[in-house]
């Protein structure tokens, strides 16, 4: 019978995602000898080859594959086990990491969170913002317990389950032509120059797709990361933007933008929460897991409307 330590466990890991033994060095502060070292030593133990080595960098064979699997597993449990333990003895009773794109961050997250933690105060809860196409791959390689995303992102193998949903309207200065309308489609925008998102790759995907559908093009004025970023550019009449309302509507008497309804169906959007297959959650991460599940379940009761009607880029 072999046995592998977590320190080579973590290397190799470490060798499949940055593709090099050496690049693998620079990260975990190791030479390449030692790096080298450990990852023959697991394939003697092994029994078996499992990088395929070659000029341009490293690649995990068959077996590699199967073993990266499973060393992210044990590694997100010997760190859960680590942080428990530790948590423990400093009074935590529990540690939740979380991953989340901004819009849920920008509109309803933080309440939901607040309310949890004021009567879980013992449990830690870690946040990470992280563009809604990567937090299912995240989740499923175990780099976190619950995940937010939107719902038209390919979720893999991950558990996904409704969580909430917004309403994009189209943002403009009040002395823009689309200005003092009440509501519009989404195809009578594509004349206009419009901002688009580099921490929204998803959404601009599924706004060029729509585009596309109507046989134009979008067109950007600018790509920017933030939400404030648009908002100035839109109090300078540079362009429009579509975003969500729910994040909007606070900042627009501050910016005086107008905001105008979508009629398009697809403009109602979904939130998913997303978590590994096969794998269940710890109690803390459970426990915040319903809490969410709650929340979404009071507001879509208020809001008394039914599921966003899906749209796949």
């Amino acid at each position: 019978m072999w046995s592998i330590d977590p320190t080579s466990l973590h290397l190799f890991i470490a060798v499949c995602e940055t593709g090099s033994i050496a690049r693998a060095g620079e990260r975990e502060l190791l030479s390449a000898a030692a790096v080298s070292k450990r990852m023959v030593e697991i394939e003697r133990k092994i029994g078996a080859p499992l990088l395929l080595r070659s000029q341009r960098g490293v690649t995990p064979t068959a077996a590699g594959q199967v073993l990266l699997k499973h060393a992210r597993s044990i590694m997100m449990d010997y760190r859960k086990l680590q942080s428990e333990l530790g948590e423990h003895a400093q009074g935590v009773k529990g540690h939740v990491r979380l991953l989340s794109n901004v819009s849920a961050i920008m509109e309803f997250l933080p309440a939901d969170l607040t309310s949890f933690l004021e009567t879980h105060p013992n449990i830690q809860v870690d946040l990470e913002e992280h563009f809604s196409s990567d937090i299912p791959r995240k989740i499923e390689e175990g780099n976190a317990d619950i995940g937010i995303c939107r719902d038209f992102v390919p979720t893999g193998n991950t558990c996904v389950t409704p969580y909430r949903f917004d309403h994009f309207v189209i943002v403009a200065n009040k002395a823009h032509p689309l200005a003092g309308k009440q509501s519009i489609l989404f195809e009578e925008t594509l004349d206009y120059p419009q901002i688009g998102f580099s921490m929204q790759t998803s959404m601009n995907t599924l706004m060029s797709h729509i585009a596309g559908r109507q046989g134009k093009t979008l067109t950007y004025r600018t790509h920017v990361s933030s939400f404030d970023a648009a908002y100035r550019l839109i109090e300078a009449n540079l362009a429009i933007a579509a975003l969500p309302r729910e994040a909007v509507e606070r900042y627009a008497r501050l910016y005086d933008l107008e905001l105008i309804k979508l009629e398009d169906p697809w403009a109602r959007r979904n939130f998913v929460l997303c978590t590994r297959a096969n794998d269940s959650l710890s109690g803390a991460a459970q426990k915040l897991f319903n809490h969410l599940q709650t929340q979404a379940l009071g507001a879509q009761a208020h809001s008394n409307l039914g599921p966003a009607i899906p749209l796949t880029p």
